[in-house]
């Protein structure tokens, strides 16, 4: 099958809203704007932004994208029909979907009988109105509407005749596209199959989505089952990420739909971003990368010792069902000294900066990675300390400022909120030796004032720089008050953002090695030289 024959899989990412009610996940605002532009990146065509009309959060995601837009994605807004005995036009909650100013939308209704007579306490037939008003209204303000049909698989199978009723109902209104829902994760491949056939056979023509949840350990497969009996969108989240077990995995639906069923989701250049994706996700939503998980994950084609380490080596496809390049990961052999080569030389690229194989700063940087690698460091997420590394390495990367020392002092006393935190610096610039001391309401952003304050005689532009996040990830907690913290600082300056990372069993100096060097690379950033420019190594 030709890539131009290939039937087309349309791609819904709702990571920013149905992923984000997992337990223990949270993001700010400026972590689902960088979550969205990576999904853009990926060239995923449809993105869930939030839910306007119920978290303000979600409101000023979208007013954000409304002057800094996406380049390709379409964001659409989520919200529910409107309420019982009432109308769309006065309904608040289609007002805030509507004030977030996206051309898609996607409102949800209820599909089991159980729902609308003992969940929102209303008739059959007001159900059937909530969900034609609902849709009605948006289209006459000209928002093209994605439905999706809540429960839609239990409630199906308890009143087949009805749950068809509310999709028939939702295609008169004009949603553009119908998405059948497995809300509670409980139906099987088997019943995915036959019951989207069913919908197909009764809705001629009408474009079928599937939003499967992983409570049966079955999301994905259910996706896929949906998707061979005629669904055409797939709705999912990058690693399965969402409420209880989780939503249908993109990261496995992605290449399994592609790669092995010829279907066609996003550009193959596209799809070698896909584990470079998800490990940055799991970096901005601050939870450890599932190493193991299938085709993205640290280990999913890894090789040690013995039999497999030898066939390998003679052919991959040995114990490989798939080229690891093809979806961004990389074949990793313990005893192999070139595993990770190709990833570095790749990675600096995008720096601007050509390596090769002979070069023995390529080596250097790899040896460097690995070792902070082990020693807990992260660099998916980072980019901005990887690119230093690979600078420090290649003998291009400035000394702007060195930093002498530092304290931090914190007034704490029992029984009284007391926020106040000073720290002092000593820096050194253009040979100059400097003390400053300042104020935060936290030791991290006293460290950072007083490095500012200390540098912005030399360099004003840092008056610029904002420290827009601060996350730590206890990286052994086993350990109890002597574990090891991971700090990542993401940093702006009003046109670009950059992270970095630091590591340490003092919570403190692994967010002074972070706050630093998110200094030192806005300073690169605005100096120019040499990030501006490509470095070629021979």
């Amino acid at each position: 099958m030709t890539k131009n024959s290939s039937p087309q899989i349309w791609l819904y990412d709702t990571t920013l809203r149905d992923g984000t009610q997992r337990e223990g996940l949270s993001v700010s605002i400026e972590d689902k704007l960088r979550i969205a532009r990576a999904l853009d990146e990926l060239g995923v065509p449809f993105i869930e932004g939030g839910w306007p009309g119920a978290n303000p959060k979600d409101v000023q995601f979208f007013w954000q994208l409304q002057t800094e837009p996406l380049k390709n994605a379409q964001v659409t807004a989520f919200c529910s029909t409107r309420r019982p005995n009432t109308t769309a036009a006065t309904e608040p909650m289609l007002q805030a979907i509507l004030a977030a100013g996206t051309h898609w939308v996607t409102i949800f209704g209820k599909s089991w009988d159980l729902h609308v007579i003992e969940g929102i306490k209303t008739t059959l037939s007001e159900n059937l109105a909530m969900i034609r008003d609902s849709i009605e209204y948006l289209r006459l303000l000209g928002r093209c509407v994605i439905y999706d049909a809540e429960h839609w698989f239990d409630g199906y199978k308890n009143n087949p005749e009805y749950a068809l009723q509310t999709l028939t109902t939702a295609v008169k209104a004009g949603a553009e596209w119908i998405v059948l829902c497995d809300t509670n994760g409980g139906t099987l491949p088997h019943e995915i199959s036959q019951i989207v056939s069913d919908v197909t056979n009764h809705l001629k023509e009408v474009k079928l989505g599937i939003h499967t949840h992983n409570d049966s350990d079955t999301a994905v497969a259910n996706a896929l089952a949906a998707v061979m009996a005629g669904a055409t969108m797939v709705q999912g989240t990058i690693n399965g990420y969402g409420e209880r077990c989780g939503n249908a995995n993109l990261c496995s639906l992605i290449p399994n739909l592609q790669i092995k069923l010829g279907y066609q989701c996003i550009e193959d250049n596209q799809i070698a971003l896909l584990a470079e994706t998800s490990r940055f996700v799991s970096e901005v939503v601050n939870l450890a990368p599932d190493e193991h998980a299938a085709f993205v994950g640290r280990s999913a084609f890894a090789h040690k010792g013995g039999i497999h380490v030898s066939a390998v080596e003679r052919n991959p496809l040995t114990y490989e069902h798939i080229q690891p390049e093809q979806v961004g990961n990389m074949r990793r052999i313990v005893i192999s000294e070139q595993a990770g080569v190709s990833n570095v030389i790749a990675k600096a690229r995008t720096f601007g900066i050509e390596l090769n194989k002979q070069n023995p700063a390529t080596r250097e940087i790899l040896e460097k990675l690995k070792a902070l690698e082990s020693e807990g460091y992260q660099f998916e997420g980072a980019e901005a300390s990887f690119e230093l590394l690979m600078r420090e390495a290649l003998g291009t990367r400035q000394l702007f400022f060195e930093v002498k020392g530092f304290q931090v002092h914190c007034d704490l006393a029992r029984g009284k909120e007391i926020n106040n935190a000073l720290a002092t610096v000593k820096v050194a610039v253009e040979g100059k030796d400097i003390l400053q001391a300042a104020e935060g309401n936290g030791p991290v952003a006293a460290l950072d004032a007083a490095l500012r304050k200390a540098l912005i005689n030399f360099y004003p532009r840092i008056s610029e720089f904002e420290l827009s996040d601060y996350k730590v990830r206890i990286l052994n907690p086993n350990a109890g008050t002597n574990a090891k913290t991971r700090a990542l600082v993401e940093s702006r300056n009003g046109q670009q953002r950059w992270t970095t990372v630091g590591v340490s069993a003092n919570i403190l100096d692994a967010s002074y090695q972070a706050v630093v060097e998110g200094l030192e690379y806005g300073l690169m950033l605005n100096v120019g030289a040499p990030h501006e420019c490509a470095v070629h190594i021979i």
